[in-house]
């Protein structure tokens, strides 16, 4: 209950960038509290804590989301209103990300791999041969835009049936990113120590934001592109809770998650181009 009622949802709406630091605690405690009580299962149980103590503030959020459908009829200025959300989402994400990152950063090599074994197995099957080459990377680009695509509607679906399933989801995914941004930190440092040696704290640090931009270039887009589609399913399992099936105000709904989806898709695809033919030349 302390963590749950740190922020409440106007504050979140209003403050958004405050959820840096909200999720920076929140994944900080459910790594420390898996670490020291479910040390074998470690990986797994703070991505369950994490997304456990968001449960009560997003979905009070959520719920404000599907009282805007009801009330707001001009549909841009509804979208705007879910720009709100998506943001608080976006930094809470952030805030994640940043925990993750530097715990398997700053932690000693087999207390990181221990706790982010499973994340590590899962970047070691990702396919990692993307290219800057146009003919080459467009097989990729359809097959991570694929892959992306079945993740935004597994948040679609998990968030309608579970309500606030989307949320775990997001949540393995910042482990993961984060597993992979503290490997690049690590791999860079190493670099540096076998170059220059630790002559200054400064090397350390050089390699940090590198490690950042080199996967929010498409990661941020990406996650965005997930969370709109948690918001999408979201809202339409609350209206369904809230019996507004088959009304006019449910028809509504539906147009709006509608929208939220198509945008979803097409950030989807921005964010794959970025991944296949960007990254790769600046990175």
């Amino acid at each position: 209950m302390v963590l749950e009622t740190i922020i409440n949802p106007i504050t979140a709406e209003r403050k958004p960038w405050h959820m840096i630091f909200i999720g920076m605690l929140y994944s900080g405690v459910a790594l420390f509290l898996s670490y020291w009580v479910f040390a074998e299962y470690v990986s797994l149980v703070m991505v369950f804590l994490t997304a456990l103590v968001c449960a009560p503030l997003i979905y009070n959020i959520i719920k404000l989301e599907e009282k805007k459908d009801m009330v707001v009829d001009d549909e841009v200025t509804l979208l705007k209103e879910h720009w709100k959300v998506l943001s608080f989402l976006i930094f809470l994400f952030i805030g994640f990300v940043i925990t993750f990152s530097l715990a398997y950063a700053l932690l000693p090599n087999d207390m990181a791999q221990h706790a982010f074994s499973v994340q590590s197995q899962t970047i070691a099957s990702i396919n990692s041969s993307v290219t800057g080459n146009f003919y080459y990377g467009l097989n990729i680009f359809w097959a991570i835009f694929s892959n992306n695509l079945k993740v935004l509607v597994f948040c679609i679906i998990f968030a309608f049936i579970y309500g606030l399933g989307a949320i775990f989801i997001l949540t393995w995914n910042a482990s993961v990113i984060g597993a992979a941004i503290g490997s690049f930190i690590r791999i860079n440092i190493s670099n540096r120590a076998a170059e220059l040696g630790y002559t200054s704290i400064a090397h350390y640090f050089a390699a940090v934001p590198i490690g950042l931009l080199r996967y929010a270039l498409h990661g941020i887009p990406e996650i965005a592109a997930y969370f709109i589609g948690g918001i999408a399913g979201s809202v339409i399992s609350i209206a369904v809770i809230n019996h507004d099936l088959g009304t006019k105000k449910y028809e509504k709904i539906l147009l709006d998650t509608s929208n939220l989806v198509i945008i979803a898709i097409v950030i989807l695809l921005f964010a794959a181009l970025l991944e296949v033919y960007v990254t790769p030349l600046l990175f």
